[in-house]
């Protein structure tokens, strides 16, 4: 089948800003593809050029198909967009918020009723229905302005950090719609800086930094790859610190500080070999998606 986006050389640039540095990626039909990386790694701004907000400087990009410089009207059309700020009206009921928005596709009357309350029962939001937006909470709001983008049932829709600022509760309720949503077949492409988010929701991603992609794959064959099986906890204090870190060095491995600790990943799937380092105190665990990106960029992944 052929993919929903595909993005050949894609660059942004604002003035001398390179905001997106030619990345070419896809993303499948039905599957939960996610571009991961901290804020300002070139994220959203990929989401504008996918959602036609903001042209392409170069490289080419289809979405459904279609041209994003030429045929940017249809693929609004057929499109759902939930932008990091939810935009809703607060002197409108959430019922209201959805109905509005359906004019702007065509649906009015009874039909966009009808469609506003299946959107709301979906969503678990049919006891707020008469809310006014002030009235509700940020989990809310949030699970309400992806509510809004299943109005006129996109083919295909497009989140920008859809939990960020969410409670812990808020965040696990999304979460459990946006995989409702998968089985339903809907095509999500989604940006988000939480290890856990990616690790939980997408199919394939991305690893993106400074406007360039760092690696592609499932998130199990990222950390694999990446970070190996099993990543090492040294507690090492004071002057032994440089010590240890130079002989890890020696044999191989990269070192990245967490607080009190070092935490050396493994090579090819392999437990990191850290024996004989004169350390008493080591700890191995299983890797993490944010194990791979240290060990891609070597910093840590921050809200930043």
């Amino acid at each position: 089948m052929d993919p929903v986006v595909r993005a050949t050389q894609l660059e942004k640039k604002y003035g001398r800003l390179t905001a997106v540095d030619r990345i070419s990626f896809e993303v499948r039909p039905g599957e939960t593809f996610g571009l991961l990386g901290p804020n300002g790694a070139g994220k959203t701004t990929t989401m504008r050029m996918m959602a036609c907000i903001s042209p392409p400087t170069s490289g080419d990009l289809t979405v459904l198909g279609m041209d994003v410089r030429r045929q940017s009207r249809a693929i609004r059309d057929a499109l759902g967009v939930v932008a990091q700020h939810d935009g809703l009206d607060p002197d409108l009921s959430a019922r209201d918020n959805l109905i509005v928005h359906a004019r702007y596709y065509g649906l009015r009357g009874s039909v966009a009723g009808a469609r506003a309350d299946e959107v709301l029962e979906f969503f678990g939001l049919t006891a707020r229905s008469r809310d006014e937006v002030d009235n509700l909470s940020g989990g809310l709001k949030r699970r309400l302005s992806i509510a809004r983008a299943f109005m006129h049932r996109p083919r295909m829709v497009i989140l920008d950090e859809p939990t960020t600022g969410l409670d812990p509760q808020s965040r696990n309720r999304v979460w459990e719609q946006l995989a409702n949503l998968k089985q339903e077949g809907v095509t999500i492409a989604m940006s988000t800086h939480y290890m856990e988010e990616a690790a939980s929701l997408c199919d394939r991603l991305v690893v993106i930094d400074h406007g360039r992609i760092l690696a592609e794959g499932t998130p199990d064959a990222l950390v694999r790859e990446i970070a190996g099986a099993q990543t090492a906890m040294l507690k090492v204090e004071g002057p032994e610190r440089a010590r240890v870190v130079r002989a890890l060095a020696e044999r191989g491995y990269q070192a990245h500080g967490r607080g009190m600790l070092l935490a050396v990943h493994g090579r090819d799937g392999d437990r990191p070999q850290v024996e004989g380092l004169g350390v008493a105190h080591v700890i191995y665990r299983p890797s993490t998606l944010e194990d791979a990106f240290l060990a891609l960029t070597g910093r840590e992944l921050r809200d930043e």
